[in-house]
């Protein structure tokens, strides 16, 4: 599919199918397809190389060091044998230049390479060297006659492209595929129209498109190489930030909201009465700037992001309730049961002796139950409706929703979001709420679209959870530790790893866990809560509830409780075999202690064997509380993969940038883009003319959503 890297002069063209490339096929075709997702010449031209070889020095054979780099030798071969072995047989040639002599050698392939190699006739010969017998050979070299060599296009610094098995298997290896490239550039004569501005260009000293292009593929030297690399991350970006950007424009200009100009009673009796703690500077900051979204005639879309117990759903009350005092329902839309049912009772706890209505619906709400509350929602007595996807259903039908919060974002698809907001004639505003703190270069790609809230501070009172890493070996030290705390009354999570593809494995991790702990805290001094993912909902819930009543000091379970359980008593997290978590998830799990007035502490199990990634995380939690530190050493660890949920295909589908290693150039094109969009926000000028028909192209054929998976 045609992306926005040229424009028509050459789109056309480009869109060729690849079997009619060349030295393609359709044999080929398929292959590259399959594997590489190369379909037209477009496609091929946009597969970057990974990384360079520097072809720029000729070795002599006298100057070979016994090291593990790639050489590149002039000279020609004056002799070949055939060398029996234990098993099988290798190929042996003389190779000389004028300061002396090596070996090439190959141990697969013999006959074809046997036919087809010329004596006496100069080579230049690619590969690694090793030093055997006293002297240096190079196993199964890269290989071209010098006419050839001196014929091609001069590649000083050797591109490696990306590669599969298959791929090599079917003799599409590195040198095939720069063939085929060296092909395709001779084809387009290497010109490609510009897609950015004279002024963008002037500005930021970048090289043409077409020198970009040709630099990228076939680099003349390093510096060459890095311009090449500065402007095409520069374009991919900086298009983009200006689609997400537009879209956020035009949906303000275009997507009228309703006005919420009252500050009423409900909010100011809440605010003045019922706050069960004083405000943080953070919260009071993020009311402000969602205040003035409502206030506006604009809907509003904005991302309010928290870390762990940095009390969104404060915020999130007070917004309902000004949305009620204009005379609107709001609505909380939560990813499961639990999350619901905890924002439920939560809600309703804060406004006890207010005369909001409020009801909860789930999957689990029975039928008899739900006719009362789509009754009530319609003709407006009820005001605010907590729930899951239940709340998507067609009959479900508001009198008026002027307010939609969506909790933990990323676990809803786009269209399940789009049918809540098509509740209304007027799309409703709309909050969207996450625990998972996101980096700011993520944030501003991901969410370009969205305005950004941060609460960046934790309520007054709350002390830090003190996290400490301990081997296996210590445990009996561990255990009495816990004695301790539930001798001062309080209570324990003891956590172990759930990996689907190891279920059987990881359930019996669990059990054996489970029955070493009623061990050692045996009945009827201590009661154990046992919850994981194979037990029926009604038992969970049955397990759960004797933990939040207190009736049980240890609850032992897998994952399930990272997110939706409010235990104020419990003071202290173990997670066993921490090494097999991610760093979100570790944080995510701390979070479930440190939320009543003790001291918590987050205690990390693992084996002595750790890999340096696992030890760096484990590093992490001890030494910061803070979830944005956290997710920014989670996405230098594991790139903009699964950041956002379980997806682990990458965020971001770029071709050639990469968002955590190009952050500066990410933050540059946004400048600019923003830049452009306040000075010309049509692209009218004549000088924005090439801008304005490469975002043309990019919309036509490739969304962004195309890039944000």
């Amino acid at each position: 599919m045609p992306n926005f890297y040229f424009s028509s002069m050459n789109a056309n063209f480009l869109q060729t199918p690849i079997a009619y490339l060349k030295g393609v096929g359709p044999n080929r075709a398929e292959t590259l397809q399959s594997e590489l997702g190369i379909q037209t010449f477009q496609d091929l031209l946009n597969l970057f190389p990974n990384r360079y070889i520097d072809k720029t020095q000729y070795y002599k054979i006298t100057q070979l060091q016994r090291s593990s780099a790639d050489v590149q030798i002039l000279g020609k071969i004056v002799h070949i044998k055939t060398v029996e072995q234990k098993k099988g047989k290798r190929l042996v040639a003389s190779f000389i230049d004028e300061t002396g002599e090596m070996e090439l050698v190959w141990f697969r392939g013999q006959k074809w390479i046997r036919e087809n190699l010329k004596l006496n006739t100069p080579y230049v010969i690619f590969g690694k060297c090793n030093w055997y017998n006293g002297q240096f050979s190079m196993p199964h070299p890269e290989m071209e006659l010098l006419t050839e060599h001196e014929q091609g296009l001069k590649i000083a610094m050797q591109p490696v492209y990306p590669s599969t098995e298959k791929l090599s298997n079917k003799g599409i290896t590195n040198r095939a595929i720069n063939k085929l490239m060296q092909q395709l550039f001779m084809e387009t004569k290497g010109r490609f129209s510009e897609t950015l501005s004279p002024a963008l260009l002037h500005e930021l000293k970048l090289l043409p498109k077409s020198e970009a292009m040709f630099n990228i593929h076939f680099p003349k030297n390093q510096e060459l190489l890095a311009k090449a690399q500065f402007r095409l991350k520069f374009e991919e970006l900086f298009y983009i930030q200006l689609q997400l950007l537009s879209k956020k424009m035009q949906r303000k200009q275009k997507i009228k909201g309703y006005t919420f100009d009252q500050v009423g009673e409900l909010f100011n009796d809440f605010y003045a009465h019922h706050l069960p703690f004083e405000l943080t500077d953070a919260q009071k900051r993020v009311i402000k700037e969602i205040r003035s979204d409502l206030g506006s005639n604009a809907q509003m879309n904005r991302l309010l992001q928290g870390d762990v117990g940095s009390g969104k759903t404060i915020v999130a009350v007070m917004i309902m309730l000004l949305a009620i005092d204009n005379g609107f329902q709001a609505c909380l839309m939560a990813p499961t049961e639990i999350l619901a049912n905890q924002h439920y009772n939560g809600i309703k706890e804060l406004l006890q002796g207010s005369h909001v209505t409020c009801a909860l619906l789930t999957g689990s709400v029975k039928k008899s139950a739900r006719r009362p509350i789509h009754e009530q929602l319609e003709n407006g007595e009820l005001q605010i409706l907590i729930g899951t996807h239940a709340l998507l259903e067609d009959k479900v039908q508001y009198k008026n929703l002027g307010l939609a919060i969506v909790d933990e974002q990323h676990r809803f698809g786009v269209a399940q979001r789009s049918k809540l907001w098509h509740k209304n004639e007027i799309p409703p505003h709309v909050l969207v709420m996450t625990a998972t703190p996101i980096p700011r270069t993520l944030a501003m790609s991901l969410y370009g679209d969205l305005d950004i809230s941060v609460i960046d501070e934790l309520p007054p009172g709350r002390k830090a959870i003190k996290t400490v890493h301990r081997y296996d070996s210590n445990r009996l030290k561990v255990f009495r530790f816990i004695r301790d705390e539930i001798k001062k009354g309080r209570q324990i999570y003891i956590v172990y790893p759930l990996i689907q593809e190891s279920e059987a494995m990881d359930y019996k991790d669990l059990m054996d866990g489970y029955e070493s702990i009623v061990r050692d805290f045996p009945l009827p001094n201590y009661q154990i809560s046992i919850v994981h993912g194979q037990m029926k909902p009604a038992d969970k819930d049955y397990e759960m509830e004797r933990f939040v009543k207190g009736e049980t000091q240890i609850m032992v379970a897998t994952t399930v409780i990272e997110v939706g359980v409010n235990v104020p008593n419990a003071s202290v997290m173990i997670i066993e075999s921490a090494e097999r978590f991610g760093l979100s998830q570790l944080h995510q799990l701390r979070g479930r202690v440190g939320r009543g007035a003790d001291q918590s502490y987050c205690i990390l199990m693992t084996s002595h064997k750790l890999s340096s990634e696992a030890k760096t995380r484990l590093q992490t939690m001890v030494a910061t509380n803070d979830g944005f530190e956290i997710a920014e050493v989670d996405l230098r660890l594991r790139g903009p993969g699964n950041l956002m949920g379980t997806q682990q295909s990458g965020v971001l589908n770029l071709k050639i940038a990469d968002i955590v290693k190009d952050n500066d150039i990410l933050k540059t094109a946004r400048y600019y883009a923003i830049k452009l969009l306040k000075e010309d926000p049509g692209l009218e000028h004549p000088d924005n003319l090439i801008v304005r028909h490469g975002y043309g192209q990019l919309v036509k054929y490739k969304n962004i959503w195309n890039y944000i998976s």
